[in-house]
């Protein structure tokens, strides 16, 4: 499904595949992709009303696009490169 911007290439950080790969987790690869498709859709999940601003401005501007969802296991973050080169899925705490 095409979003409205491009993500480029996609990254994960170590914290999200011990996240994936934890069989204690309820967190799968369709979770992921679930988020990956919001992000790519606009949909910024939990951030802030200032960083929503940042993102409609981001968009029209091709800036750094930023999501946060707050799952019941953890809260991802999901930043896209302002060249719209990559995009990377990370844990807060491994910003």
């Amino acid at each position: 499904m095409p979003g409205i911007f491009p993500l480029g290439h996609i990254v994960m950080t170590q914290g999200i595949k011990s996240l994936i790969d934890d069989t204690q987790s309820s967190f799968s690869n369709a979770d992921l992709l679930a988020l990956i498709n919001r992000h790519k859709m606009g949909d910024d999940g939990d951030v802030c009303e200032e960083d929503v601003e940042s993102n409609q401005y981001a968009l029209k501007h091709n800036l750094r696009v930023f999501s946060v969802y707050k799952h019941h296991v953890s809260t991802i973050w999901i930043i896209t490169e302002a060249d719209r080169s990559s995009t990377t899925l990370l844990l807060p705490e491994e910003y």
